[in-house]
């Protein structure tokens, strides 16, 4: 056997076994590629864009068609063609389904650029929520562990929502409240107790977890409580709704509506199948069928629907705070947080720069401050159904002030420019603006020991930034001179404008008419009332989108509205004894706006005690003798600005 035979059969079996091995790597690759979904999209669905198909077929050229549509793409936004560019966007994305940076992209063209372009705030909105069901729905689930997408969906949360920037920003929000009245609900009625945190975030874990823990599948829940057979049965028959969204929209409108004093307004409109669900909610034998329905349908829509997971809200809720979910910095907080959870196994030493934990976390951070700033919401749907825009409130919730401190620590140690050897650090100046903040708020609030506690932990917070050289003179002024060089340059801010009034009016209300204390009062409403002016002159502009609110209001701009909301919600959350003599107590332009919250809220309790023996509800809670006006103006303005709304809508088409 010559040399060369030899060199051949030695070629051919080591050829042999490197096919083999090649062919089981293959095999292994291809599975865990499968499990993963790390495939590319091998065939066409049904209602696909054709590109996808054609696409598809050019096999090893697909790249370049993909880059002759991302330019048609382009060009049909640039000429006004919104639908047909998205449509091409679908299908990029569905020809590079690993590619972030392709989702990021299209996410923001929707949610950014195209949705400015429109002329209705309806439009608007349309465009920011196809850009969040774009990345939520599509993009996160095709590449689960991806932390830039997740960080993307947060800040459109965070940004576009929650921000000021965009002219419909206020009607975002009262959309993303009303969504989730529907899917949960409200959430626990704020009480006195709940001043405590530990006692605040218990009562949001009671009223989640059942759904966190409902079974998956319908059928469980019928094996374990059988009357949910027939209340679905009923529900079909009835009122004509499946287990899904629909029911928990129906479902939450009938109960609002049959305890509501403001009922009145939808009598009208309320047809034969809304009756049904009345009854079927007040049925006695359904007692226990409803809440173990309504825990499974609300965990199914959460997951199918959107993308989101029970017992992943509930821990975050333990972790971060009692979060509302109708505010947009929950979901701030929800899509950064689990970006960053899901993407800590993965990080090593060699492979850190493919993770940006700094920018993720610092949209936690935001998020968690939005809630310090915000995230006590009051919201009617009721009234936005009806029309009345203007309700909707979003107050400071100091629960996550302690949250902020809580965290601050353990993003510090993921972050690279936060270190002990750099001069300046990002975290450390956030914190302490966040604390600045505070002692103004608690301040105003009349809780000048709180706000001294702050700001002694301000002066001597161990990471602070030693870059400003006028901060030791500025932390030796008194607590009121410290307050007033913190408001002189931020008065403009909507966040301070909101924090400042509502802090005044909850003292004027505790300090001053609970405390009997008049001229604190009337001094404390003064205040409120020359800022609420101040700020409305500098900022509440003509919003040419959006007529029922201006882009920087984040408060009604009739102040009697804001003290009245402040007054009926600070009435209600009190102990009744407490409630009724702050009640007693306020003068009737003040007592108009309580009046139907509280029948709302105590009078089917009182009058079970009247029926023992005790005062009637009219006598603990008198009617004010301009109710009747009172309901007719906020009707009649909600009306007018219905009107302007759909007049301005026609005028844009």
């Amino acid at each position: 056997m010559t040399s060369t035979t030899r060199t051949r059969l030695v070629a051919g079996l080591l050829a042999l076994v490197f096919f083999a091995l090649a062919g089981g790597a293959s095999i292994a690759v291809t599975s865990s590629a499968s499990r993963g979904k790390l495939v590319w999209t091998d065939s066409a669905e049904e209602n696909d864009p054709p590109q996808v198909a054609l696409g598809i077929a050019m096999g090893a050229f697909r790249g370049l068609f993909v880059n002759v549509l991302w330019i048609r793409a382009n060009s049909l936004k640039e000429a006004g063609k919104y639908y047909e560019a998205r449509d091409l966007s679908s299908a990029i994305t569905k020809l590079q389904p690993r590619f972030p940076r392709v989702w990021v992209f299209h996410a923001w063209n929707l949610a950014y650029n195209i949705s400015v372009t429109t002329q209705t705030r309806e439009e608007r909105w349309n465009w920011v929520n196809q850009g969040i069901q774009l990345l939520r729905d599509e993009g996160i689930p095709a590449n689960p562990n991806d932390m830039l997408l997740h960080k993307e969906l947060a800040w459109i949360f965070l940004h576009k929502i929650q921000g000021y920037t965009d002219d419909a920003n206020g009607y975002y929000k009262r959309r993303i409240a009303e969504e989730w009245t529907w899917v949960l609900g409200p959430p626990p009625l704020p009480s006195l107790e709940m001043k405590d945190r530990k006692v605040a975030i218990e009562r949001y874990l009671e009223w989640f977890r059942p759904i966190a823990r409902a079974p998956e599948k319908l059928a469980e829940v019928v094996a374990a409580t059988p009357e949910v057979e027939g209340l679905v049965s009923d529900l079909r028959s009835r009122v004509g709704v499946e287990p899904g969204f629909d029911l928990l929209r129906r479902y939450e409108f009938a109960r609002a509506l049959s305890t509501s004093p403001l009922r009145y307004r939808f009598e009208a409109r309320s047809g034969p199948k809304t009756a049904a669900m009345i009854e079927l909610i007040q049925d006695p034998r359904y007692a226990r069928a409803w809440p173990a329905l309504l825990a499974n349908v609300r965990k199914r829509v959460i997951a199918d629907t959107y993308h989101m997971e029970p017992d992943r809200m509930l821990r975050y809720m333990e972790y971060y705070g009692p979060m509302d979910w109708r505010h947009p910095a929950a979901h701030g907080v929800y899509w950064s947080a689990r970006g960053t959870e899901l993407s800590l196994p993965r990080f090593t030493e060699e492979n850190r720069k493919n993770f940006d934990f700094i920018n993720n976390d610092r949209l936690t951070i935001q998020s968690v401050q939005e809630l310090a700033r915000s995230g006590e919401v009051y919201f009617n749907v009721l009234d936005f159904i009806a029309g009345n825009d203007a309700f909707y409130m979003a107050m400071p919730n100091v629960h996550f002030v302690t949250t902020y401190g809580e965290i601050l620590q353990s993003l510090v140690e993921r972050s690279w420019a936060d270190t002990d050897k750099r001069v300046y650090s990002f975290y450390s100046a956030g914190y302490e603006n966040f604390l600045r903040d505070q002692v103004r708020y608690y301040y105003r609030r009349g809780q000048k020991d709180v706000a001294e506690k702050l700001y002694a932990d301000l002066r001597t917070y161990p990471h602070q930034n030693m870059n400003d050289p006028e901060r030791p003179f500025i932390m030796s002024r008194p607590l009121a001179e410290f307050v007033d060089r913190e408001l002189a340059d931020q008065e403009k801010i909507p966040q301070v404008a909101v924090s400042e009034t509502v802090g005044a009016l909850q003292g004027a209300f505790t300090s001053g008419l609970l405390a009997g204390n008049m001229e604190e009062f009337r001094a404390q409403i003064e205040y409120a009332k020359q800022f609420h002016r101040y700020y409305m002159e500098a900022q509440a502009k003509l919003n040419p989108l959006d007529i029922g609110t201006s882009r920087m209001e984040m408060m009604d701009k009739d102040f009697g509205v804001v003290a009245g909301v402040v007054f009926a919600q600070l009435c209600s959350i009190m102990p009744r004894q407490e409630g009724e003599a702050l009640y007693a107590r306020a003068p009737d332009d003040l007592r108009v706006y309580a009046y139907d919250l509280l029948v709302e809220r105590y009078k089917k309790e009182i009058d079970e005690d009247s029926a023992k023996g005790g005062p009637a509800f009219d006598v603990v809670f008198p009617q004010p003798p301009l109710i009747g006006e009172h309901r007719a103006r906020m009707q009649e303005e909600a009306d007018r600005a219905r009107a302007d709304q759909e007049k301005m809508q026609k005028e844009a088409k």
